[in-house]
């Protein structure tokens, strides 16, 4: 009975550590042929083929990102534009 009780109360503490932290998830998106960052878990499908995550940093995000085979190597949505703006606001 104590294993259950315990059991239970780690999962608790984790769950709620996983629902305060801000986390991002890599998506790939078949519609438009690009990997986004996204802030909320991804549902696979439709359009939606894949998705990798969570990361803890937006910057831990792009760099699973730019790993990932399926992700196109010229995907400059994040990064700023060149009157310094980022392209994604």
């Amino acid at each position: 009975m104590r294993r259950l009780i315990l059991a239970g109360a780690t999962l608790m503490v984790l769950e709620a550590a996983a629902f305060s932290a801000d986390n991002y998830w890599v998506v790939g998106n078949r519609a438009t042929n690009t990997c986004d960052i996204v802030t909320s878990n991804p549902v696979i499908f439709g359009d939606i083929w894949f998705g990798d995550g969570p990361y803890t940093s937006k910057d831990d995000a792009k760099l699973a990102r730019s790993t990932i085979g399926a992700c196109p190597k010229d995907d400059t949505k994040d990064e700023p534009a060149a009157d310094g703006n980022s392209a994604d606001k």
